[in-house]
């Protein structure tokens, strides 16, 4: 798998509460320059990153982010801005308290409200496979199954851990056709995100894959 192929897979990332305008922008620009699915940003700058990177590169933002527990209604309120302001990819936390809890009905009925709210544009979802036990990651993929949603993902980047190679064998095994899956979060090696995608992946939610390919070039390779 070349370099340019798994450009291509990843979700350009910048999330950290400090990011800047200007350092936006650069996502946006790198995003662009390298060809990759989208850039992946905070919901405060999606209508001016919209306007910035004019339809070259779809604009992806974050809902319930980062621990999910907010209010259906919440999510439902930052889902229907981030669409009128630009979005075209939403990637939301569910409430891993209610999956706890196994109030499955209540997280599959959010997923769909919010997969409602995207308007046929992309949803993915969210579990925080690090504070998730073998079974509820499994639950977790019937659930999203049945919602409706395009992906399931597995981490905010902001946990205690982020994407695994087991996780991502355990979704591939349990999710339906039509579901696609995210890693995210950690993802720090060219071999790490072929492996990632050998084993099933579609998505890589990372910020270092295209500092990586910079630094090569820097160094001449």
């Amino acid at each position: 798998m070349d370099r340019n192929e798994i450009l291509n897979h990843v979700d350009h990332t910048l999330l950290l509460q400090t990011a800047t305008w200007q350092e936006i922008k650069q996502v946006c620009d790198d995003a662009i320059k390298y060809r990759t699915a989208s850039v992946c940003i905070p919901p405060s700058y999606v209508k001016q990153a919209s306007g910035y990177v004019g339809g070259k590169i779809p604009v992806c933002t974050v809902i319930g982010f980062p621990n999910g527990s907010m209010t259906t209604k919440a999510k439902e309120f930052e889902a229907d801005e981030a669409i009128a302001n630009g979005a075209s990819e939403i990637d939301m936390v569910i409430n891993i308290g209610w999956l706890k809890d196994k109030k499955y009905d209540c997280v599959e009925e959010e997923i769909r409200i919010l997969k409602a709210a995207c308007q046929g544009k992309i949803l993915k979802v969210i579990i925080e496979t690090c504070l998730l036990t073998k079974e509820e990651k499994i639950k977790m993929c019937e659930i999203v199954t049945k919602a409706g949603a395009d992906y399931i993902k597995t981490s905010t980047g902001f946990s205690s851990a982020g994407a695994t190679f087991d996780d991502i064998r355990l979704f591939a095994e349990h999710i339906g056709p039509e579901v696609k899956i995210k890693a995210a979060g950690g993802i720090a090696s060219m071999e790490d995100a072929e492996k990632f995608l050998l084993l099933g992946a579609d998505r890589l939610g990372t910020s270092r894959i295209v500092k990586l390919v910079e630094k090569q070039k820097t160094d001449g390779y």
